[in-house]
């Protein structure tokens, strides 16, 4: 009595289905995918050596200043 059989899970993933449909469902399912992802490469850079670092910083500093900006003016419908 303690454990559900895969009758209660069916109807359970049915319900949840309804209730949110399966648009939603994905991009949950993608947003936790990319999250993960993210975990994931914050965990290698957390394990490269301190040598390592500035190479890096470097690099990203350069692709950084490569892009550019676009200056926008705001306006307030009246």
């Amino acid at each position: 009595m303690g454990s559900f059989s895969i009758w209660h899970w069916l109807i359970v993933l049915l319900i949840v289905i309804m209730v949110f449909g399966t648009k939603k469902l994905k991009n949950l399912g993608g947003d936790l995918g990319g999250a993960v992802k993210g975990f994931k490469e914050g965990m290698k850079e957390g394990g490269t050596s301190p040598e390592e670092k500035p190479a890096e910083s470097a690099q990203v500093a350069n692709a950084a200043a490569e892009k550019t900006t676009i200056d926008v003016e705001a306006k307030q419908k009246s």
